[in-house]
């Protein structure tokens, strides 16, 4: 964005929208320093029930933020940058990752994207579905990989939508660093959510609406997130009313491996709070990996299971990330295909039933989990939402559309 270049003494606007840090950042540059790893997740914490439960309890209660005036300045708390104080609403961001991007495109602030901190895994395909709703692909193709002092110069957004802790322990950013851009740039405003394994982060979380709530307070779109939550909300209900008994869901195992011919597997647990396995908790699965004694992927675990360990586990379900960009029959031709071949992954219970498919986003935002959800449901329960390579709809996309494009729900 273009600064002010009046040349009177009062603040500019982007003197107003640098000025991030202000209160509640103890802790905010403590931790050591480590590489951001492929495909992550925290340990577990709690069974599969408490954890669903406790976050549908969260979702369901965000934080309350006052809707004020754009004409006047405004102020947005969220951990850890703490108070951030605007002069007028953001018209500029750049995001580290997918859920958001998401976000903000969800607010009908798309149009002012200027580059994204990972974009091979911001999948941008699902808004093609949704009339009017797009993004600049070459914008973000242009600026795919934002993680330094001298791109957020280059590229003046009005906003950062970095966790700052983030970039500290995984860019090796310096305190000085941070001030630096904030002073002289703009804020950083997001939180870390996607896992909660990081020692390092230990400041609180936030669910995906809670988070989302206050990006839209960031934008001013108060009205424009609720719009959206009681669709998402309408949306859970009604799956979760068509959902079999706890008793009759299948146990799923959550991987990671990218190759179309896979020969190991880099396991997840399903039992955690982060929000890139939302639409998992939200469905009430079994975690096939509980009291096996295997950890999760980690920062600090790298191990991976061969066919004869999960034939040991053989779980109903076998969800493999790492192919998004495949289309279902993709993925069902390539992936499904080799294992059917194989001489011990031909033996899976969930090989032999083609209940093997795409583990969805590790960034997702409010968007991409409609999505998510929906094709989760059929996933896991074909004989009440229909198989997933069939396009039935679970959710209204025009009724979605219309509230990024207008704010308005006419559901």
């Amino acid at each position: 964005m273009t600064e002010n270049n009046d040349t009177t003494d009062a603040p500019t606007r982007r003197d107003y929208l640098k000025y991030g840090l202000a209160v509640g950042t103890g802790g905010l540059l403590a931790g050591c320093s480590s590489g951001e790893s492929t495909e992550t997740t925290e340990p577990a914490d709690k069974d599969t029930a408490t954890a669903t439960a406790t976050d549908t309890a969260a979702e369901t209660t965000t934080e309350t933020t006052t809707q004020t005036s754009t004409d006047t300045p405004y102020m947005v708390s969220m951990a850890p940058a703490g108070e951030v104080t605007f002069e007028s609403v953001p018209e500029t961001w750049a995001a580290y990752s997918g859920d958001y991007a998401d976000m903000a495109v969800a607010l009908g602030q798309a149009d002012g994207i200027t580059g994204i901190g990972g974009a091979d895994r911001y999948y941008t395909g699902i808004y093609d579905e949704l009339p009017g709703v797009n993004i600049d692909r070459n914008t973000v193709e242009s600026n795919p990989e934002i993680r330094t002092k001298e791109q957020f110069y280059e590229l003046e957004s009005d906003i950062h939508f970095y966790d700052p802790q983030m970039l500290v322990n995984w860019f090796d950013w310096d305190p000085a660093d941070l001030e630096e851009i904030r002073e002289n740039v703009a804020p950083f405003f997001a939180n870390l959510i996607f896992r909660r394994e990081d020692a390092w982060h230990d400041y609180r979380y936030y669910t995906l609406y809670q988070a989302f709530e206050k990006v839209a307070a960031a934008f001013q779109r108060e009205e424009r997130f609720r719009a959206f939550e009681q669709l998402h909300e309408a949306f859970l209900a009604d799956i979760q009313s068509r959902m079999p008994p706890a008793s009759e869901r299948p146990t799923v195992m959550l991987t990671y491996e990218a190759t179309n011919e896979p020969s190991t597997f880099s396991p997840y647990r399903l039992n955690d709070r982060g929000t890139s396995k939302k639409q998992w908790r939200d469905l009430g699965v079994g975690d096939a990996l509980a009291g096996t004694g295997i950890d999760g992927l980690s920062t600090t675990d790298r191990g991976e299971l061969d066919y004869e360990n999960l034939l040991e586990v053989d779980p109903d379900v076998l969800l493999i990330r790492g192919h998004e960009r495949k289309t279902p029959q993709e993925f069902r031709d390539t992936v499904l295909g080799y294992m059917a071949e194989h001489s011990v992954g031909s033996q899976l219970t969930a090989v032999q039933n083609g209940q093997v498919y795409r583990g969805g986003y590790l960034y997702q935002g409010p968007i991409h989990n409609l999505f998510l959800t929906e094709r989760a449901a059929k996933q896991l329960y074909p004989e009440t939402f229909g198989d997933v390579t069939v396009d039935d709809e679970l959710f209204d996309r025009d009724r979605l559309a219309r509230i990024i494009t207008d704010g308005a729900d006419s559901g």
